[in-house]
């Protein structure tokens, strides 16, 4: 009876130790970011232009991010006299929509308030650069 209760135990403690391992990898994986892309691809977020020269142009988000601005080298190009010529960068990282100012003369808004710093955007929420106004979907 106790070299079954013994090994028992050990059993137990093996199945144990297993869990923890399986869960520090889990967290040390999803910690790193094994696979941007796929977070990207599975936020499935888009900027929608609601206002200006490109009405319902859709801009799929992505990791990497988009420099916004009206720069033909810029990613994204608006025509608008108020935007600086490479105005903002707006993308995903951690799993979040991010908007970052990069230093333009008139400002990036998220939601009527100017941004001074990289901010964090819902679905829904609005993104103005220049007279340009842009939808988070």
């Amino acid at each position: 009876m106790p070299v079954l209760f013994l090994n028992l135990i050990k059993l137990l403690f093996l199945a144990l130790l297993f869990v923890f391992l399986w869960q520090v990898a889990r967290s040390i994986r999803s910690h790193l970011g094994s696979n941007p892309s796929a977070k990207a691809q599975g936020t499935g977020a888009e900027l929608v232009l609601i206002s200006g020269s490109a009405d319902g142009r859709r801009i799929r988000l992505s990791a990497q991010g988009h420099v916004i601005g009206r720069s033909p080298d810029a990613e994204v190009t608006i025509d608008d006299p108020y935007a600086s010529e490479f105005h903002a960068r707006v993308g995903i990282h951690d799993q979040r929509i991010m908007v970052h100012d990069l230093g333009s003369t008139n400002g990036t808004y998220v939601n009527g308030r100017r941004v001074s710093a990289p901010t964090t955007v819902s679905r829904g929420d609005t993104v103005q650069i220049g007279k340009t106004i842009l939808e988070v979907r």
